[in-house]
């Protein structure tokens, strides 16, 4: 049983599907915060984990396992995921930033060693070669081979769409509101029915920190919202995804850069906005000319550090919980190395590096 139908959820119960086991997902009604829906659908690597190698592994081995599990879930949804892989660029608008962006890479690749990913810094002149419609005030950018994005809609929708094919069951409409041990699995309360599982994961956001609390575990969750804009169709002419602007595949522009400490609002505010279109369009001076159709913010879900956390239940073993601001970029290693862990029970390697002991100050 995996509670909550997010990318977190949706991917562990696909890729617990592909291992041959039966599976539900219960997921909230559309009125649930969903960073699934309001995410800015890079899949990234560049710049993640710097000082905790452990993340920053795990990111890259997702990165790996993406064009296969891109491929695969294609195949069998029939959906086109518009996957981009070819590389992606984070833009630099000083000649101080562009600096401070190479040492930190640097010391990144120093810190992971034979494990570094592949990066170099673009300087405006070379830069202007990928993208003619770069401003003239920008410095360059970082590059890296193994970035890229995906139309995270139709990834979600793609998701669920396996899930089913594969024999799996999607049941959205149906919030967990209890969790509890029966016998020698757990009866998830839910939609006003009683569903009975072997093992639970809890994968619903920043809804995670109550339910895991049913199940004996303590799994500090905060939300963090950010915003984001959405412009007119237009030509094409941002061939590869940029960290804070990025064309989606039917040609409207994603302007998003902010991150916002303020609880659970995620109302839209035009001062934030107006900085977010001033940034864009200063890499971008073209921007300038479409006009705004959409605009929205949303919640990420964040650890007390920003890392994942993936835990067990150390008093109800086989209730997990997992948690991630990342579902877009980690949803190949989510379906792949997480659910194997997930259904032979124990939690090993990496993935154990992201337990919540390391927030128990004494045992850390």
């Amino acid at each position: 049983m995996v509670v909550g139908g997010g990318l977190v959820g949706l991917a562990i119960a696909y890729g617990v599907r592909r291992l041959g086991l039966s599976v539900t997902v219960l997921d909230g009604g559309d009125d649930a915060h969903r960073a699934s829906r309001g995410n800015f659908a890079l899949v990234w690597g560049q710049g993640k984990g710097f000082g905790t190698p452990d993340y920053a592994r795990w990111t890259q081995a997702s990165l790996s396992a993406w064009p296969g599990f891109a491929a695969e879930l294609a195949d069998i949804s029939g959906i086109d995921l518009h996957y981009r892989g070819q590389g992606g660029f984070h833009l630099c608008f000083d000649e101080g930033g562009f600096e401070r962006r190479g040492a930190m890479l640097d010391r990144h690749a120093a810190e992971l060693g034979a494990d570094a990913y592949p990066f170099e810094m673009v300087p405006a002149f070379e830069l202007r070669r990928t993208f003619p419609h770069l401003g003239p005030t920008m410095a360059g950018a970082s590059y890296s081979p193994r970035d890229g994005d995906v139309n995270s809609l139709h990834l979600y929708r793609a998701l669920i769409t396996a899930l089913r094919r594969l024999g799996g069951s999607y049941r959205p409409g149906a919030p967990a509101t209890g969790i509890a041990r029966d016998g020698a699995g757990f009866a998830v309360v839910a939609g006003g029915q009683t569903f009975r599982a072997r093992t639970v994961v809890i994968a619903a956001g920043i809804e995670t920190e109550r339910l895991a609390g049913l199940v004996g575990m303590s799994v500090p969750v905060r939300p963090q919202t950010g915003q984001i804009i959405v412009t007119e169709k237009a030509v094409p002419f941002l061939p590869y995804a940029v960290s804070t602007v990025r064309q989606t595949n039917e040609g409207g522009v994603m302007l998003g850069d902010s991150v916002e400490e303020r609880g659970h609002d995620d109302t839209v505010t035009t001062g934030v906005l107006g900085i977010t279109a001033a940034r864009a369009i200063a890499a971008f001076p073209v921007i300038a000319r479409l006009a705004v159709v959409r605009s929205w913010a949303a919640l990420r879900v964040m650890s007390p550090d920003g890392l994942p956390v993936y835990q067990q239940s150390a008093s109800q073993p086989g209730a997990f919980a997992c948690i991630c601001h990342s579902g877009v970029t980690l949803a190949a290693i989510h379906a792949g190395e997480l659910a194997r862990q997930v259904a032979g029970g124990a939690l090993t390697g990496q993935a154990a590096a992201f337990g919540t002991g390391r927030f128990d100050v004494r045992a850390a």
